[in-house]
């Protein structure tokens, strides 16, 4: 279990009816080494398998089937695996009484805040189905959004490592093959040859150190981001990018209007909501945006009007808020606004694709010509000597 201290441990487990008979915090392995963000381990379920979860939970619940009959059926249609597992230990758990949403929440991190806090309001209501069926609608945009980054950022990803490998090949296999008839020629180089013959040979040497230093140099980079004061300088820095920055703040303007409406639509107060949706926005600079928003909220000020002030989210999404407020539509505009900004930023990606793939091919050319060329000078060099 996930608990502040072995109080509130023992608190739960009497409120679950079982005794403790032992407790011990569990070791956790960090330092410099560790490659995870958050010094915690990624449980082995996907967002996708968690998605396909809801979904048929939603429907064995709305044919009128109890909650621990629908697990049993969920169990039996699975493969084993971790989610069969997860699957039967929340069985488990709701068969000894314990509320779902408590059993959702001993499963670490598989389950959000949100999600978990959505199933307590269904709870609570008695329209566990119809909350289970608004997580599904979420999960699925919020999937359909992260797919069409994913998807995008597929054919620069694949042309920025051909010309990783291109450039690598041609210093490691080509460039030695012309190093020995240099050497042959007793001639001093011209600087180009020698910079690319002094690449080539470094690689061929020392491709170990190379590594080394990648992987040291992702692992201190992700140590840095496990500070705030870093980590917000960082997303600052992105959020003014202007390759990117733009596609960013579109990102997470719509994740934050699709977050929010839905936990509106399923009931929970303006305030309570926004202190969920902020554990969803990647960009910490936005996230703390919202966080005094939050707290401007608590002052008896709206949520538009702190959020201008902080010219951190597009103005036409603050301005389509902020007409939501004024006429006590805020949830359905919120829907709006996430629609438009998904829009946006498919437009975005397409834009940003554009620009970024001649650059890429162009700083590919420039690369594979300018080694061509230094040994080009080399070997013109040497003819004019011969004749």
């Amino acid at each position: 279990m996930d608990v502040v201290n072995q109080a509130e441990l023992v608190q739960r487990l009497q409120h679950d009816g079982m005794i403790p008979i032992k407790m011990r915090a569990a070791s956790s392995a960090g330092g410099l080494l560790n490659l995870s963000i958050g010094g915690s381990r990624k449980p082995d379920i996907s967002q996708i398998q968690i998605l396909h979860f809801t979904r048929e939970l939603a429907t064995l619940l709305e044919a009128g089937m109890t909650l621990d009959r629908a697990l049993h059926i969920l169990i039996d249609l699975g493969e084993q695996g971790p989610m069969v597992k997860m699957l039967e230990s929340i069985r488990d758990r709701v068969q000894s009484g314990v509320p779902f949403s408590t059993a959702l929440e001993d499963q670490g991190r598989v389950f959000s805040k949100l999600y978990i806090n959505m199933v307590k309001a269904g709870e609570a209501g008695g329209v566990l189905q119809h909350v289970l069926q608004r997580l599904v609608d979420y999960l699925e945009r919020s999937e359909e959004l992260r797919d069409s980054v994913r998807a995008a950022l597929i054919y620069p990803m694949i042309l920025f490592v051909v010309a990783g490998l291109s450039v690598i090949g041609l210093l490691v296999f080509v460039v030695p093959q012309f190093s020995q008839m240099f050497e042959d020629m007793g001639q001093t180089l011209p600087l180009p040859t020698r910079i690319v013959v002094g690449a080539g040979e470094f690689m061929t040497s020392y491709w170990w150190v190379i590594l080394v230093v990648i992987f040291l140099g992702i692992a201190w980079f992700q140590r840095q981001m496990a500070q705030p004061v870093t980590r917000a300088r960082w997303d600052r820095w992105l959020l003014s990018n202007r390759l990117v920055g733009d596609l960013i703040a579109k990102v997470e303007t719509a994740r934050f209007a699709r977050t929010l409406s839905t936990l509106l639509a399923n009931g929970l107060p303006l305030l309570a909501a926004l202190k969920l949706v902020k554990d969803v926005i990647g960009n910490s600079v936005i996230a703390n945006a919202i966080t005094e928003a939050t707290e401007n909220l608590t002052h008896g000020k709206g949520l538009a009007d702190p959020l201008l002030e902080q010219k951190i989210l597009p103005p036409l999404a603050l301005q389509m808020i902020k007409v939501g407020e004024e006429t006590g539509d805020l949830g359905p505009m919120l829907d709006k606004v996430a629609d438009v900004f998904d829009r946006e930023v498919r437009l975005a990606i397409k834009q940003m694709l554009t620009l970024l793939e001649p650059i890429l091919i162009v700083g590919l050319g420039i690369i594979v010509a300018g080694i061509i060329v230094s040994i080009l000078m080399a070997v013109l060099s040497a003819n004019q000597l011969a004749i």
